[in-house]
């Protein structure tokens, strides 16, 4: 049996958790950088509209990492549950579902989007100069979506092995060029925007070139067919079913940034957009550790309900979930204490409202809630019951988060944007807190009716 298998079903989970979590972390932290380092060197190299316009297009690029995730976290929780449970037939078979989702995805989304584009920013509500900007930014990006896809999806079958260091330093290697690239093409061959999207979509190259380097070299804990293009029904079946969840939650959070540039557009003003843009990327910045908990979670909560240890898999949740709370902390404190400073990271030179450094703390507030949701998006997958993960995802954005979007900022302008999301995502965490009580009785139910599986090799 794989030593690092071994140790995620036996090794006490204190010590499991920083053997996988803190690579883990350092590895989303390095890609999530890549997000947040657009803004940096556009806001810097070129102007403000120029951040507002990656600010519109960047939410229709995360199709293609929410098709990357869709594959990567499906076949993630099921290869965890497989080698969990020593199904050596399936894990041989997967790649070729992997690689034709790739290949399919891929078409689908790159052929309209660029023929397209235009319109597509404009529905994000980019206007005049920042829907040209937007429209280039956007066309140079989605020209990567295989490598986006495919990179994506490997990676993430990586960390579901259990290899976070070997994840975490093929991201790295990926960072690396994305930060010697930017200021060249952006600044030096005056590519601007564009040169910030191909900066990136060259960084992925390299991310999946490291990953099929990996795979097709032999290299994973278990025998695969790297090359194949053969689907299986029953794993596609699975891959679909347990990437559901976060795949909703990505295109409705394209949806939920539709919503919300609009009302900007429409009830504020290009500095709004602006704003938005900043707190926007440094939330998701500060939300990149909990991306590292919830990779480094998938494994063991999937291989220890594979295994039949319950109790253990119920257990990984509240740990990482508590961990991931205590490095949020102090990070929360210091925006929530400084948020001109952090802001003027973003946006040099400006001069920020009370207003608006309110705004931000209101927005910022919910981040302590969080690392119980995230916890639970991937924990559910990882134990078979996917369907509270989609449903909460759902009414998050379908019930709650878009309708009021669309009719709050008509009575209290863009402000309320702020505020009710907020509201939403505390009310969200109520939700995934009773769900996660409704699973661990069900799961601490079957431990008592289900003798612990004996391992063999």
């Amino acid at each position: 049996m794989d030593n690092q298998k071994q140790i995620i079903l036996n090794e006490r989970l204190p010590k499991v958790m920083w053997q996988l979590a803190w690579p883990a972390v350092v590895a989303m932290v390095l890609y999530g950088m890549n997000n947040f380092l657009d803004g940096i060197f556009v806001g810097h190299l070129i102007n403000n509209t120029a951040l507002a316009a990656v600010g519109v297009a960047y939410p229709l690029a995360q199709f293609a990492q929410g098709f990357g995730s869709l594959i990567g976290t499906g076949i993630g929780s099921a290869i965890s549950i497989w080698i969990g449970a020593n199904e050596k037939e399936k894990l041989e078979k997967a790649f070729g579902t992997v690689n034709y989702l790739t290949l399919l995805f891929s078409i689908l989304i790159t052929v309209p989007c660029y023929i397209f584009a235009e319109k597509l920013v404009y529905m994000m509500g980019g206007r005049g100069e920042i829907l040209a900007l937007g429209t280039e930014y956007f066309r140079a990006t989605i020209l990567g979506s295989f490598f986006w896809i495919h990179g994506l999806a490997l990676n993430m079958i990586i960390r579901a092995e259990g290899r976070m260091k070997t994840a975490a330093w093929m991201i790295a290697a990926g960072l690396a060029v994305d930060l010697a690239l930017k200021p060249v093409f952006i600044h030096t061959f005056g590519w601007g925007v564009a040169g910030a999207a191909w900066a990136t979509n060259i960084s992925m190259v390299i991310y999946t070139l490291l990953g099929i380097w990996y795979y097709a070299g032999g290299r994973s804990s278990f025998k695969t067919r790297f090359w194949s293009l053969k689907r299986d029904a029953s794993i596609l079946k699975e891959t679909i079913s347990l990437g559901m969840p976060g795949f909703i939650m990505m295109v409705m959070i394209v949806i939920q940034n539709i919503v919300v540039f609009n009302a900007l557009a429409r009830y504020g003003n290009e500095m709004d957009i602006t704003f938005f843009t900043a707190v926007n990327r440094f939330y998701i910045l500060l939300n990149t550790p909990l991306w590292g908990l919830m990779r480094a979670l998938q494994p063991v909560s999937g291989m220890n309900y594979g295994a039949g240890n319950y109790g253990r898999s119920i257990g990984a949740y509240r740990m990482f979930s508590f961990t991931g709370l205590a490095i949020l902390l102090p990070f929360w404190l210091f925006v929530m204490c400084y948020p001109s400073g952090v802001m003027s990271v973003m946006i040099p030179g400006m001069v920020f409202s009370a207003e608006q450094l309110m705004d931000f703390r209101i927005y910022m507030s919910v981040l302590l809630a969080l690392p119980f949701v995230f916890m639970a998006m991937v924990w559910f997958p990882s134990i078979e019951d996917a369907k509270p993960a989609t449903v909460i995802s759902i009414l998050r954005q379908m019930v709650f988060y878009i309708p009021v979007l669309i009719v709050i900022p008509q009575f209290f302008g863009v402000r309320s944007i702020y505020t009710a999301s907020a509201i939403i995502d505390w009310i969200v965490f109520g939700m995934v807190i009773y769900a996660v009580r409704k699973s661990g009785n069900r799961l601490t139910m079957m431990k008592k009716e289900r003798p612990l599986a004996v391992q063999t090799d």
